[in-house]
């Protein structure tokens, strides 16, 4: 471990976390990197900061201390470094294990794509975090923004981000269409053209899985009841199809005794409903018109009804699957309207990386939008929590911006790492500060009898509502 990165030493006084079988043993007064972001960042690291230390202080009572250090990503790296992402930050990050960064500036016409998409891939950040959950007072365009409550893991290193693309016209993509066209579709009708862009997506088995595994532990250990696969499986296949059966093998393989998919609710409940239930009756049941399918589409649901009860009717059956955590699937554009018409149905979704992007930001409209919208990007032994908004530079410098994204994505990190006490102060003097209609120009504009707070002046308030 180094005793500078990018030229600035690492705090003396503090102590890096650490990772031993599986689990983090973090110390009284941890080094965490942070990277206050670009732009507005700037603004919101400042004020975040001044809360976190506060609510660890009133916590603790100086037992324990963040030790910040700062580390270069993004506009600030650029300037002093000539690089987007110096080496030494990536280094940094690994070494200490658990940071937190405001947002940052993707670069335009070069260099890394996304510097937040370089992070997640350099360290294996494969857990994209984001929970959605409604704070009273905060303007919401939907009658009942209470109602959603959800968590969504993202896979957070495959899919179209895995950065495998082509430009239309290059020598590069000339060659990857005529082997597709000429190798792979040979002899068929579809082709691609050939003044096409074309784009990999890659969806393995070890990142679904690994995505699914994290979601289930997630609502196990926090008392979440459903866990809900969102993929495009109906047109995409052997990707977003396959990702939604490794989901499902997930659930039923290693999480048997804890889980009951939705379908094997239905031959149980209707089982329960009527003891002298037949496997046809039952199969009959849950797939309506059976008798107008095929033969072979017959047989195979009456076998499922049939290994169903003879591998969990013991253990599920009776009214115990009730009891479990429900594994269900919905397809990737039924999910928005259902988030909407019925957002109480869902707890934990688990996604792959495209629709989680989507998802976790059209949910967090409902509760308010992205300034009030925390994130982690989680791997096994390192975690970077950061803001899931832009920079919004015609800002920048200003005071005005909300923090809340950074402040929750701190509230977070401090779950994480097993402060709770902190962390529980910040989300419930956060609260108290909506409630009491002291809120930057986002929420102000929304709200009737609002004052209109500044970035500094909001977490001024919040460290008074601490107590």
């Amino acid at each position: 471990m180094q005793t500078s990165y990018n030229g600035i030493a690492v705090p003396a006084d503090g102590a890096a976390i650490q990772y031993v079988n599986g689990k983090y043993a973090v110390p009284d007064n941890p080094i965490i990197p942070f990277i206050e972001g670009d732009g507005t960042g700037r603004d919101i690291w400042k004020a975040s900061q001044r809360v976190f230390d506060a609510a660890v202080e009133k916590a603790y009572g100086g037992k324990r201390k963040v030790k910040w250090f700062e580390v270069l990503a993004g506009e600030k790296a650029y300037r002093q470094t000539q690089n987007w992402l110096p080496e030494d930050t990536v280094k940094a990050t690994v070494d200490f294990r658990v940071s937190i960064k405001g947002p940052l500036t993707t670069p335009v016409g070069g260099g890394i794509r996304s510097l937040n998409v370089a992070l997640r891939q350099l360290m294996d950040l494969y857990q994209c975090v984001r929970p959605v959950k409604y704070y009273q007072g905060v303007p919401s365009p939907v009658k009942h923004p209470e109602k959603l409550d959800v968590v969504i893991f993202r896979e957070n290193t495959e899919d179209i981000y895995a950065g495998i693309e082509f430009r239309e016209g290059t020598p590069e993509a000339a060659k990857f269409i005529s082997f597709v066209n000429d190798e792979m579709l040979k002899g068929g009708k579809k082709k691609v053209r050939l003044d096409s862009g074309v784009g990999v997506k890659p969806i393995s088995i070890t990142g679904s899985k690994r995505l699914v595994r994290a979601a289930i532990k997630y609502a196990l250990d926090n008392g979440r009841k459903t866990v809900t696969l969102v993929h495009k499986g109906n047109i995409q296949k052997f990707t977003e199809g396959a990702f939604r059966e490794w989901g499902y093998e997930v659930a039923t393989q290693e999480f048997r005794d804890q889980t009951v998919t939705e379908r094997e609710s239905w031959i149980l409940g209707n089982l329960e409903a009527n003891p002298k239930l037949t496997p046809e009756e039952n199969a009959a049941l849950i797939e309506p018109g059976i008798e107008f399918a095929p033969k072979e589409f017959g047989d195979g649901i009456i076998a499922e009804v049939k290994s169903v009860i003879a591998a969990i009717g013991a253990s599920h059956g009776g009214g115990k699957w009730k009891q479990k955590i429900l594994v269900n699937d919905r397809i990737a554009d039924s999910i928005f309207q259902q988030i909407i018409l019925r957002p109480d149905d869902y707890s934990v979704l688990a996604t792959t990386n495209l629709n989680g992007d989507y998802i976790s930001d059209a949910a967090a409209a409902q509760v308010g939008g992205l300034g009030i919208a925390p994130g982690a990007n989680i791997g096994d032994g390192y975690a970077v929590f950061e803001a899931t908004h832009g920079t919004a530079p015609k800002y920048a410098d200003k005071d005005v911006i909300n923090p809340g994204s950074v402040m929750l994505s701190g509230v977070m990190l401090f779950d994480f790492l097993g402060w709770t006490e902190a962390a529980r102060l910040i989300e419930s003097s956060m609260e108290k500060t909506i409630a009491q209609k002291f809120v930057t120009y986002d929420f102000e504009r929304g709200m009737q009898g609002a004052t209109k707070a500044k970035t500094s002046e909001f977490a001024t308030r919040m460290i008074e509502n601490m107590g």
